[in-house]
């Protein structure tokens, strides 16, 4: 095991103490406290990628690093509904991922149920903020004891309040606009090609009723949407990649990116016309986003 594994058990260790854990959990709180006083984005995406490499890296199982990035998940899941963002939306599971071994989709299959069924049973965060859980994707591909699990998560969780967690699996985008198109083409509303508009494709969309995209955030360094939410990114939507890999991402790394988002949008808010604001030309927005990146 390499010591880095030994070092981060070291640091989970040392923060757990009631006197680090009460100082952290202070500025942790002061940190939410100064994002709420701004605009906050409603709806936030993740691809939550780096989970196998973490793992080669430090010399465990593909699984344990699989479990880590639960963990982390559970984090940043806290950090966003305590910040007032009202939908967040995570890729899980790939339809291209049953290309894997069979032990890994396994492996994958199992640990799907197991934190699905432990989110809802120990749901602190879901409960505390009022998070529904929905499950988007293929469900026909998964096997019945999944697909229970899967049930079990939104029906525990349907009578919660306003925020939604989004858990795409197994799901590509390209997959979902298909459907949408089958299931527009299929309403007798739209008998003209000419009655369809983009709306309409995206009131068929499995975020048919959510905000629109506002951030998108992809871990481990890798520069690709992967074949997610390729209809929801818009152009409002910003993408920011990080280098850091998802296990190891937490409010540290998150902070600067919601911090740079409110100052672009206060910016545009500000001064509608400017170059690189969201509706214009977006190619300052995208340095000053690659730069932050490597600041990180």
């Amino acid at each position: 095991m390499s010591t880095s594994i030994h070092l981060s058990r070291f640091r989970k260790w040392l923060l757990a103490s009631p006197p680090i854990e009460f100082a952290i959990g202070h500025l942790r709180n002061l940190l939410v406290g100064a994002i709420r006083q701004g605009p906050v984005p409603q709806h936030v995406a993740f691809v939550m990628d780096g989970n196998r490499r973490f793992a080669r890296t430090h010399g465990i199982e593909t699984v344990e690093g699989h479990n880590l990035g639960f963990e982390a998940l559970a984090r940043i899941l806290e950090v966003c509904y305590k910040s007032g963002v009202k939908v967040v939306t995570i890729y899980a599971f790939s339809i291209e991922n049953f290309k894997r071994s069979k032990f890994e989709v396994d492996a994958l299959m199992e640990l799907a149920r197991v934190q699905l069924s432990q989110m809802v049973q120990h749901g602190e965060i879901l409960d505390r903020y009022g998070a529904k859980v929905r499950v988007l994707g293929r469900l026909d591909l998964l096997r019945p004891d999944v697909l229970a699990a899967v049930n079990r998560a939104v029906d525990m969780t349907s009578g919660n309040g306003n925020c939604i967690l989004n858990i795409c699996f197994p799901y590509t985008s390209r997959d979902e606009i298909t459907s949408a198109v089958r299931e527009t083409v299929a309403d007798p509303v739209f008998m003209s090609p000419e009655t369809i508009t983009r709306q309409t494709l995206s009131d068929h969309l499995f975020t048919y009723d959510n905000p629109p995209l506002d951030l998108l955030v992809r871990t481990s360094g890798v520069e690709r949407l992967s074949d997610f939410m390729l209809w929801q990114c818009h152009e409002d939507t910003e993408i920011v990649f990080l280098d850091i890999l998802w296990p190891d991402f937490d409010l540290w790394h998150f902070m600067p990116v919601l911090l740079g988002w409110q100052r672009r949008i206060s910016k545009s808010k500000k001064n509608p016309d400017a170059e690189g604001n969201f509706d214009g030309d977006t190619s300052d927005s995208v340095e000053e986003t690659n730069g932050k990146v490597k600041d990180l």
